[in-house]
């Protein structure tokens, strides 16, 4: 009989270092080797002598299509089962010449062997399938009809059809069963064998190899659980997706475009808004920007941040903006809105951080009230330049207990142009242009100087709008980690 074909073994690389490919183009190459054994032995099929040649042939190529199948998961990244090592399935094959001389880490001793002879009643069970079994030679091998006694229950009908179809249509054995050893421990068997018949054509006994496949069915099913578990929780971060998103579009402002508040007189604000997505769809946040006019004839802008992500975030965003939007309606000072949302989510029982800018502008004497809390203050382009307006007292929301937030004031000239802002609008990794000037807590912040670097493209522009479109066109196209807004209000002139 002519050896098989194996690959160079030697000279492969270890896993860690070698290509998972190559690993697999060894192991068809050594399974196309030990197909060439297989058909060698099974040319002489009356010859006894080479059933247990080719039983083992056939649980090589088992081993070889189950490590074939173990590649390609660690191919597609998914978590890998035991590897059975060349070295182990080449040694499961007897070579002319070679002895062979397996230890209790080898493939070979996980694999027994068994003949049961009809016509003499005897029972021959090699050394490791008692060591499978969980049997001492000296309690006697199991009969055909004791072996259901250690089969699970269940399985007691895929024993029965294997046996049935082995001794009377003259099947080949190929099947799995579990067996549960005297310590209660369950293992299961993999049984390849044939029948034996006489000079009459009658089966005279019955031969089988079982090899003991419990840890690799242990982890087939680990990795089966870890795929289900994975799809699982794709759909619920997907679900969850859809859920923030859609709780977001309900809560943020409608509008699209320019808004005027109020909308008519000189100062009245020219108002538009833009929302950048993160570059990961999974970091929906609690970003918010908000416009609306008050009973009292002011104006309400809000920007601001919560944080975490998905519907945890959105919906708390939710009800910080539902309270803002009340107390600024009732007439509650922005000092004192700043407060009250501290408290809010102080209180909450899922604490989270918060950053917040809240403005009130008043249009019949142009002034404009503001309030912030540990946000980027609002910037103010006028004639050509920008500036970061000087930062009243604020913490981040729901940082400390009774915290007290300050009020700025600042005059807006007709043709000014102010800009609220979350964090994340200017990606880190912009360029920075020449230094410019900065004041309040935005004194060391990259992404206000690039912002401020717009200042004389923001302060020619002729609509809210068109400041957007300057901003978006800037620095929308670029990769960002999370989400960010941005709210333009410009005076009417």
């Amino acid at each position: 009989m002519p050896s098989p074909t194996f690959a160079d073994s030697s000279a492969a690389e270890p896993p860690e270092r070698g290509s998972v490919d190559a690993l697999i183009s060894q192991t068809r190459q050594l399974r196309g080797g030990v197909d060439a054994v297989r058909r060698d032995t099974w040319s002489d099929e009356d010859d006894p002598r080479l059933r247990w040649q080719r039983a083992l042939c056939d649980l090589a190529v088992h081993h070889l299509d189950d490590l074939g199948q173990q590649l390609g998961q660690l191919r597609e990244g998914l978590p890998p089962e035991p590897e059975v090592p060349d070295s182990a399935v080449a040694a499961a094959i007897p070579l002319p010449g070679v002895p062979q001389q397996p230890d209790r880490g080898s493939l070979l001793s996980r694999v027994g062997s068994a003949e049961w002879n009809f016509l003499t009643d005897e029972v021959d069970w090699s050394d490791e399938l008692f060591r499978i079994f969980g049997r001492a030679p000296e309690d006697g091998a199991l009969s055909l009809d004791e072996l259901p006694s250690v089969v699970l229950p269940a399985d007691h009908p895929q024993l029965t059809t294997m046996v049935t179809d082995c001794l009377v249509e003259g099947k080949p054995i190929d099947g799995e069963f579990r067996i549960v050893r005297p310590d209660g421990a369950e293992c299961t068997v993999h049984m390849m064998g044939e029948p034996v018949l006489d000079a009459d054509g009658c089966t005279a006994s019955m031969w089988a190899v079982l090899r003991d496949v419990s840890e690799l069915r242990r982890s087939q099913q680990a990795v089966h659980e870890t795929r289900d578990s994975l799809q699982r929780l794709r759909h619920f971060a997907q679900t969850e997706r859809r859920l923030a998103v859609e709780l977001q579009e309900a809560v943020l402002p409608p509008w699209r475009g320019s808004l005027r508040f109020p909308r008519t007189g000189p100062t009245s604000l020219d108002v538009a808004a833009h929302y950048l997505p993160s570059a990961s769809s999974a970091h929906i946040g609690g970003d918010w920007y908000d416009a609306m006019p008050l009973p009292d004839g002011r104006t309400l802008l809000s920007v601001g941040d919560l944080t975490g992500h998905g519907v945890t975030a959105t919906s708390g965003m939710a009800m910080l903006l539902g309270a803002l939007r009340g107390m600024a309606v009732a007439g509650v000072a922005p000092g004192q809105v700043m407060g009250c949302l501290n408290h809010l989510l102080d209180a909450a029982s899922q604490p989270a951080l918060g950053t917040a800018v809240c403005c009130r502008y008043d249009p019949r004497t142009g002034s404009l009230t503001w309030s912030q809390a540990g946000h980027p203050g609002p910037l103010l382009f006028r004639d050509g330049t920008g500036r970061a307006l000087p930062a009243p007292e604020g913490v981040l929301l729901g940082a400390a207990s009774g915290a007290a937030y300050g009020q700025a004031e600042e005059q807006l000239h007709p043709g000014d142009v102010l800009v609220l802002h979350t964090d994340g609008l200017v990606p880190p990794s912009t360029e920075l242009p020449p230094s410019t000037e900065l004041t309040g807590s935005d004194e060391n912040s990259s992404g206000a100087q690039r912002l401020l670097g717009l200042a004389p493209r923001l302060s020619a522009a002729r609509s809210a709008q068109e400041c957007v479109r300057i901003m978006a066109e800037e620095f929308g196209d670029a990769e960002r980690e999370y989400d960010a807004c941005v709210l333009v209000a410009r005076v009417g002139s």
